[in-house]
């Protein structure tokens, strides 16, 4: 029985974009639609100063910083708004008024209009300034208008003197569009390991589409929560613009095809999974459980002699398979298996290796699907196979390793890196981290679930077990790979919800994962 979201089996998404897509297309597809972009900074204006009162009703006053281009003419009209509503404005000028053009300075003209009283002019130049009406303000909110999705690079000292206040303050902080500092394309942050050179917002609105950089690695420490502003001119842009990078929309509970009355364990077959080198037993048994509580009909698992009885201990639904390459070859577990799972406690011996290569050229010989994870990818990373039937899952140290390349390499890109393992070895590859990424070389899946206290052992090994299970049940691996990301993250996320996120452990996972995948909401 086959695992379906929809009757095209696609997953839910929407489609993201780099800051170069939309600064190259918004202006002439408003034009074509009769909107005016001074309309547009209107309606963005409007979108933040909304949320703004939503999420913070009783404010009494807002700070508001501003560059000199068309972010800071969306913060201008935020202070207007603000003005109007009898809310205490105050406005931080990071340039000069004479260098304020286009629809900015009609946004500034507007805002000075309604008597906008306190601005601090050219800030950059005279930070003391700046950095003094920051330090005494007390009021409730800080409007992050600093810099849009056409910043790259590195701050200058005075403006990271000024994002460090703004980061250092306690009142509540929203972003315009991306948080300053921020790459909106890759989701980097220079300099971010060893000072914070980008706003921490509480909530960021972006505007139009996605920006597929505030949906990937450093961008979670940074974005908070995000919120799109469609405006007037989304559905058009996604239909005129192409774009190959896809944001997860998936909602819980989840629609999935029911089995079969007269379903049994063959249906969805025999996963052999293979790992737990000496003194190592706890990956693979977490993987194989997972496995079992996705759907698999049937798990057996090749392991180092010495762990078998813990294999078994507890989970006796666990099968047994040959405990080394020369017995395994010639099994009925190996040429039976549906699918195969190798890596989580492997290790790196001589028989870890022979597994590798047998499990490798049985998947390649009888287009069997695999999944990769952990001591696997390194032993990868050393040959040069290319396979279209597996599924890689580094994290961002086994993708260093897999491009021959440093880990800040990885993470200055995350979306050419997850790009270039799947050209480079064939099949899909997953990149591990916060907003974890799909790709099968051409398109990219962003996913939407998860949380900090994932950051514990175990987590990725569950993920692989996830992965292979829904590869069985599933015609299209790519599909079933997204699948596996969102419920992995789903059931962090509702354990995170009732316990909270430090001592999450990874066997916790497994409840809620059998839940998610029967249509079920778990409490």
């Amino acid at each position: 029985m086959k695992l379906s979201l929809s009757l095209s089996q696609k997953p839910p998404f929407a489609l993201a974009y780099s800051a170069k897509q939309v600064l190259e297309n918004e202006a002439s597809i408003a034009k074509n639609q009769g909107v005016a972009l001074f309309d547009l900074m209107q309606s963005a204006g409007g979108a933040v100063f909304a949320e703004l009162l939503k999420s913070w009703p009783n404010t009494k006053h807002i700070i508001i910083v501003c560059g000199k281009g068309n972010n800071g003419g969306d913060g201008f009209v935020v202070a207007k708004l603000a003005q109007q509503a009898n809310i205490k404005v105050s406005v931080i000028l990071t340039c000069q008024i004479s260098q304020l053009t286009g629809d900015a300075l009609l946004a500034y003209q507007a805002m000075m209009s309604v008597g906008v009283s306190l601005i601090v002019d050219n800030a950059e130049k005279n930070n003391l300034d700046g950095l003094t009406v920051m330090k005494n303000f007390t009021g409730e909110v800080i409007v992050d208008a600093l810099f849009g999705i056409g910043f790259s690079g590195k701050l200058s000292s005075s403006l990271q003197a000024l994002v460090l206040s703004i980061n250092s303050h306690p009142a509540n902080v929203i972003s315009i569009d991306v948080p300053s500092g921020l790459c909106a394309t890759t989701g980097q942050v220079q300099g971010a390991e060893t000072e914070i050179q980008a706003v921490i917002a509480d909530i960021t609105v972006t505007f139009i589409v996605y920006k597929q950089g505030l949906l990937t690695g450093q961008a979670a420490n940074f974005v908070g929560k995000l919120l799109l502003a469609p405006l007037a001119i989304n559905f058009i842009f996604t239909e005129q613009v192409q774009s190959h990078y896809y944001y997860s929309q998936y909602t819980v509970p989840l629609t999935l095809a029911k089995r079969l009355p007269a379903s049994h364990k063959g249906n969805s077959g025999l996963l052999l999974a293979v790992g737990g080198g000496e003194g190592m037993p706890g990956a693979i048994r977490l993987a194989s459980e997972a496995a079992l509580r996705c759907g698999a009909g049937l798990v057996a698992v090749s392991c180092h002699k010495n762990n078998q009885g813990f294999m078994v201990n507890g989970r006796p639904e666990l099968m047994l398979a040959p405990t080394t390459s020369d017995l395994l070859v010639n099994s009925t577990q190996l040429h039976n298996a549906k699918t195969y799972l190798i890596g989580p406690g492997l290790g790196l011996g001589n028989e870890a290796k022979q597994l590798f290569e047998l499990l490798c050229e049985s998947s390649q010989a009888q287009h069997k699907r695999m999944t990769l994870d952990a001591d696997a990818l390194i032993l990868l990373s050393q040959t040069e196979k290319y396979n279209q039937h597996w599924v890689l899952t580094p994290h961002p140290k086994e993708a260093a390793a897999l491009l021959g390349c440093e880990v800040a390499s990885i993470e200055a890109n995350r979306f050419a890196a997850v790009r270039a393992i799947s050209n480079q070895y064939g099949g899909i590859c997953l990149l591990k981290g916060a907003g974890t990424l799909i790709s099968d070389g051409e398109r990219v899946f962003i996913n939407n679930s998860g949380n900090a206290g994932m950051a514990s052992g175990g987590m990725g090994d569950v993920l692989s077990g996830i992965i292979t299970a829904l590869m069985m049940q599933s015609d299209n691996i790519f599909y079933a790979t997204c699948l596996a990301a969102y419920i992995h993250g789903a059931s962090a996320d509702i354990i995170a919800n009732n316990n909270g996120q430090r001592g999450l452990l990874a066997s916790d996972l497994f409840i809620p994962l059998q839940q998610l995948l029967n249509g079920l909401t778990p409490k």
